[in-house]
């Protein structure tokens, strides 16, 4: 199944991130580890991200999408990043994803290397979804968004209208980055349905397993914690295992509340913790039908 089809059943898509290990080169039996714990949890589709920054000799994001997909039976999408990769770098990639059968990206711009010029082919995630649309229509492109706004727009208003430009340019679906008051999610939804926005978005929902871990991500992505979160992060900091159990129930609360809300599918951020993604899924898989 594609994911156009898989957008087209009423039923909300659960779909899951995983990321290449970072000893992947000489430890691939971890990424077999992770994805053996997964493939349970039954997901529309597995996304891989890509760390390589431009480096056409780190192709791990491609074959653990293959593994992914040939290994396991389940559609893979591989993140592609930009800002650090020229045309040459993207048109090589692209050939490697086509070769491999791998035919969904998730088109991001990519972080910027501190200390390091950025590419100049592309500013901009649209401007990579423009080219990949133009050079190889046959690839299904998502896109990134951000319901509390991107850490680099001046305006909630900007920042939609910049995600329209991706939808326009040829993005097909939406993840949202990951976030922690629902409310936050539903007045970006209603942001992009006055925007004539009309993809499915799926939301992203990311599992806190330590403070000092989702401080640091909500500080690169711009998300907020809420004040429910926050006493939590509180009280349990110095209690791993209580921690976390209060966190798997946090994130179950958000999926039950988005999925009661008609939400198109939520995206897991699993951070390579199959068994938090079990948990989460006994739960909320009858919820779906």
């Amino acid at each position: 199944m594609d994911l156009k089809k898989i957008f087209e059943s009423k039923r909300p898509c659960f779909s899951l991130e995983i990321f290449p290990p970072k000893d992947y080169q000489g430890g691939v039996e971890t990424i077999y580890e992770t994805l053996d714990g997964l493939k349970a949890v039954r997901p529309e589709f597995i996304s891989c991200t890509y760390g390589a920054g431009g480096n056409l000799a780190d192709s791990s994001t491609i074959e653990i999408c293959s593994i992914i997909k040939e290994k396991y039976g389940i559609l893979p999408i591989s993140h592609l990043t930009c800002v650090n990769n020229s045309k040459e770098n993207i048109d090589v990639i692209l050939e490697q994803l086509k070769a491999n059968g791998i035919m969904n990206i998730l088109a991001l711009r990519g972080d910027l290397k501190p200390g390091q010029e950025p590419q100049k082919d592309f500013a901009h995630a649209s401007d990579l979804i423009s080219y990949i649309k133009e050079k190889e229509p046959g690839f299904f492109i998502s896109g990134a968004c951000y319901p509390e706004g991107h850490p680099d727009s001046g305006d909630l208003i900007t920042d939609v209208l910049d995600l329209k430009k991706k939808v326009e340019c040829g993005a097909e679906h939406l993840i949202s980055q990951l976030f922690f008051n629902n409310e936050d999610f539903y007045r970006f939804r209603d942001r992009c349905e006055l925007a004539g926005i009309n993809v499915p978005i799926e939301a992203g929902i990311m599992p806190v397993t330590s403070k000092q871990s989702i401080l640091r991500m909500v500080s690169m992505c711009g998300a907020s914690i809420p004040a429910k979160l926050s006493k939590i992060l509180n009280r349990f900091e110095d209690k791993p295992k209580a921690l976390e159990e209060a966190c798997i129930a946090y994130a179950i609360d958000q999926m039950i509340d988005l999925i009661s809300n008609e939400v198109d599918g939520i995206h897991l951020y699993t951070m390579n913790k199959p068994y938090i993604a079990h948990r989460i899924f006994e739960v909320i898989d009858p919820m779906r039908e």
